[in-house]
């Protein structure tokens, strides 16, 4: 049984982001205190920096149960009756990013459970050019390593465009929660051509009050999404020969998902967008009122007309329930089903997407040669400490996995060799397990003499 130290337990925490935290507001009320004393904190920081609306920005992640239908309707109900994995609980994570002005949108990440659905290859997606940063996890989690990615990747280079487009000063804050994927340190993590980024957290248990994300954009995004669903559900119903029910089992996939997503993405409005940060930073919102778009009313329109049985109050509870966490039985059927979905297309040669394997010794001449590279960058460059961590994580997250396989390979090597020594019949070298039991033999035969010896006249 491992126990770990109070110490390695802190630094392990530290290294993997792991710790307690309350999210949305949930388990704890809201500290209004905590809030109201950032907001006056915030106004002060930004007015004496000299930030604009267009260089502050907002990120969030939220949940997105992306096949599933209002509780009421027959298709959930036909699912509630059958056993084994439902749809309607194959859930993704999305990463929202947007400025104080609203007219800045960047791509959203997207965790999933799997890298290459069977679907990609069915509709020839090719993932660089979604429009979406896609990951993939067991649990569909958005974790350190993948958040820092997409700053590096999406967030430093789209920001840094916007403002050199708008003409504006390269300077830029991201506001966010302490969520666990979100560094603490994430200066320490930025490319250095995107150092011109200041980070601030907000206070924990503020969210629900002061973050711009949770203050209606992304339940915008969702009920837009509801609506992109409808819609498409409407039109293929409309104008093909498919049953509502067909269509929703065997023919909507992830893939029509993500074009659904992008979708209601680019619908939310820089009004809502610029709304979002009333409570926050309000002196950055314009003078309009916020006019609610009717757009729970057109989702259970497109429901009723195509026979659903769905109201006002069943879509805003479905809005309500992305944001469920799955138990841990569900995240274990989710898991076993895409195992059995992954070996049935190995089964039937239709592997999700064809890896070719590097040759062993390819491997090994590029792992000596990302060894001088490492150790170069690591003697000459100016920041060591950065590069190290540089290094840790390029060695975690690429360099492992070609070292497993040359391991696995060592690994099936020697028993090819030993099965081949068998089936000729050559004589094997004893195991350390058989050389223990002959020398415990031995020892047995020995122990009666020593026993009688002690036992003698003579001995006492």
């Amino acid at each position: 049984m491992f126990k770990a130290s109070h110490g390695w337990f802190d630094n392990f925490k530290k290294r993997s982001g792991i710790h307690s935290v309350v999210r949305h507001g949930e388990g704890a009320s809201a500290d209004k205190d905590a809030a109201n004393d950032f907001v006056k904190e915030f106004g002060e920081f930004v007015k004496t920096e000299g930030f604009v609306p267009q260089q502050v920005f907002n990120c969030d992640e939220t949940g997105l149960f992306w096949k599933k239908m209002p509780h009421r309707t027959y298709i959930t109900q036909k699912e509630k009756a059958l056993p084994g994995h439902k749809s309607m609980k194959d859930r993704l994570t999305l990463l929202f990013c947007g400025n104080a002005s609203g007219d800045c949108k960047l791509k959203p990440l997207l965790i999933y459970h799997s890298e290459n659905p069977r679907a990609f290859k069915k509709h020839n997606v090719q993932k660089t050019q979604l429009p979406v940063m896609w990951r993939s996890n067991t649990k569909a989690w958005v974790t350190r390593e993948y958040f820092t990615d997409w700053f590096n990747v999406v967030f430093g280079p789209s920001v840094k465009s916007y403002l050199e487009e708008k003409g504006l000063p390269l300077k830029a804050l991201l506001i966010m929660d302490n969520a666990p994927a979100h560094p603490p340190s994430l200066q320490d993590y930025m490319l250095p051509e995107f150092d011109f980024v200041t980070v601030k957290f907000l206070p924990p248990n503020t969210t629900p009050l002061i973050q711009p994300m949770d203050q209606q954009v992304i339940s915008n995004f969702k009920k837009l999404y509801t609506k992109a669903l409808f819609q498409r559900c409407f039109e293929v119903t409309t104008n093909t020969d498919l049953a509502l029910r067909d269509f929703w089992k065997n023919h909507f996939t992830i893939a029509h998902s993500i074009t659904l997503i992008d979708k209601a993405w680019q619908e939310v409005s820089n009004r809502t967008m610029n709304s979002a940060w009333r409570n926050l930073w309000p002196e950055a919102v314009t003078e309009r009122d916020f006019e609610d778009v009717p757009i729970v009313k057109d989702i259970v329109s497109l429901g009723r007309s195509m026979g659903l049985d769905v109201n006002d109050f069943d879509v805003e509870e479905l809005v309500e329930g992305h944001r469920e966490e799955l138990t841990t039985e569900e995240l274990q059927e989710l898991e076993k089903n895409e195992h059995k979905t992954r070996n049935d297309a190995l089964s039937s040669g239709s592997e999700e997407e064809e890896i070719e394997e590097a040759p062993t010794s390819l491997i090994k001449e590029i792992i000596a040669k990302w060894m001088d590279v490492k150790n170069f960058a690591e003697k000459y460059h100016h920041n060591k400490a950065q590069t190290s961590r540089n290094s840790i994580v390029w060695e975690d997250q690429t360099m492992s996995h070609f070292r497993n396989i040359l391991r696995r390979r060592q690994k099936q090597s020697s028993l090819d060799r030993f099965l081949v020594k068998v089936k000729l019949g050559e004589p094997q070298p004893e195991s350390s397990r058989e050389k223990r039991q002959k020398r415990e033999k031995t020892t047995e035969c020995q122990i009666p003499e020593v026993l009688l010896e002690a036992d003698s006249p003579s001995k006492q």
